[in-house]
């Protein structure tokens, strides 16, 4: 693991932690260190190594560049370099650095140094992208390209150059929108003597709106997805086919099988859709597995957020009935709240279609009679369902049993009243029956 952190600017130690700390909720390990058959003294120690701690490699090797006259010092101001794109966009040229201080052997009077410019040879830059095939750029367009704002300051596209050929990195792979950086570091490695490595651009990941994925637009922090309840194997299962596809139809994989299958051959050039309905399915594949016990251990820190406190058995009775439509983990307290607190639900609910509010009354102060006169032992779903067919003889079962589920839930969609009666117990579903007499007769 490398963190790349040159950019003083934009990095922040907060951000950091939140990679380290998701990839490890994604069980995704790094496994870096020196090499006791091949160690390589620039390399350092156990990562994950940070940019921001190797100044003095790079330094070295820009010095190199410099002595070598393959990279100078530019002392042109920001002013100056206005001026001359203005100049080329006037006469209809490619804005670039047009070399004014490529030639200057001593520091122009009154000037001090602005940045470190590599010299670029106007050639024509060609790689062979595992996905892409052969890709060429003609360098004559970039012009000498800025590297080190200063010799302890180095950029992007040259501290990654040192650093994929001291740590040995043999592919790199990365988003298509860093494929007019791998020119540029293509030249530098050349220049500095490195090996250069395998590349494979792969294709963005793009909003339902087939829109680049902004975090203006949607949810592109993983924390997010942890939060609302999704598992790290769902996700990485997710992402893993965002672009690419093994062969057959299944698509659900544990990570060791994806890491079997994998074939970089069969990642798609075309940007990937990212589709959270999907996710959520393929979350509810996941949740569909786990035991009753291990659903409750990893929804125990949300119960305080959510302030709940229940029996350990009350919870898990819930869960076995609610965990196959759980598409996530926090559906559990969307789907399940009713268990826990009666919400506030409109009169009218308690109708089923076309019956008045006095038959419905009617059903629900027949159904409390008998559910009184059954004992706490014998207050089960076959027992119950003997005694509601009892009474919905002669009648619609809707007309019985729909007053009866929104009594219990206070929700037009919920598990079978029965079963819902069952777990709540006696004393509370009489409890709720009796508040839905009271809701009509008021």
């Amino acid at each position: 693991m490398r963190i790349e952190d040159t950019d003083t600017e934009r990095s922040e130690e907060k951000f950091e932690k939140e990679i380290i700390e998701l990839l490890s909720w994604l069980g995704l390990d790094w496994d870096e260190g020196p090499d006791p058959k091949n160690h390589k003294k620039d390399l350092g120690d156990f990562g994950p190594y940070r940019q921001s701690q190797r100044i003095g490699i790079y330094k070295k090797y820009l010095e190199k560049l410099l002595s070598e006259k393959q990279a100078y010092w530019c002392y042109c101001a920001k002013e100056e370099l206005d001026a001359q794109r203005e100049a080329m966009t006037a006469e209809g040229l490619p804005q670039k650095y047009n070399g004014h201080c490529r030639d200057i052997t001593a520091p122009p009077k009154g000037k001090e140094p602005q940045v470190i410019r590599f010299v670029v040879p106007e050639i024509e830059a060609e790689f062979k992208d595992l996905i892409r095939g052969r890709v060429k750029f003609d360098a004559a367009l970039f012009g000498d390209i800025v590297i080190a704002k200063n010799l302890d300051s180095p950029l992007y596209n040259f501290a990654v150059v040192v650093d994929d050929a001291l740590m040995g990195i043999t592919h790199v792979i990365r988003g298509e929108d860093h494929i007019s950086n791998t020119p540029k570091q293509l030249l530098i490695q050349k220049a500095l003597g490195f090996e250069t490595p395998i590349y494979a651009h792969i294709p963005l990941i793009l909003a339902p709106d087939r829109s680049k994925l902004s975090k203006r637009k949607s949810e592109t922090s993983l924390l997010s997805y942890r939060e609302k309840g999704y598992l790290p194997e769902a996700t990485v299962n997710f992402l893993a086919l965002l672009g690419w596809h093994p062969e057959g139809s299944n698509e659900i994989f544990s990570l060791k099988e994806l890491a079997r299958l994998f074939d970089i051959g069969r990642v798609q050039k075309s940007g990937a859709i990212f589709n959270e309905e999907k996710l959520r399915w393929m979350n509810n594949q996941y949740v569909r597995k786990l035991t009753n016990e291990e659903i409750l251990d990893l929804l125990g820190p949300s119960f305080e957020k959510h302030q709940i406190s229940a029996p350990r058995d009350f919870i898990l009775r819930i869960i076995e009935i609610e965990k196959e439509r759980l598409q996530t983990l926090e559906d559990f307290f969307i789907e399940t709240d009713f268990f826990f607190e009666l919400p506030n639900y409109e009169v009218n609910l308690l109708k089923w279609k076309d019956q008045s509010l006095p038959d419905a009354e009617i059903a629900l102060s027949k159904i409390k009679e008998v559910f009184s006169s059954i004992s706490e032992l014998d207050f089960r779903q076959e027992v119950l369902s003997s005694s509601m067919a009892k009474l919905a003889e002669g009648r619609s079962r809707g007309e019985v049993f729909w007053p009866l589920r929104t009594a219990l839930s206070g929700k037009v969609a919920s598990p079978d009243p029965l079963i819902i009666a069952e777990i709540l117990g006696k004393n509370e579903v009489l409890r709720r029956v009796s508040l839905g007499i009271q809701k009509i007769s008021e």
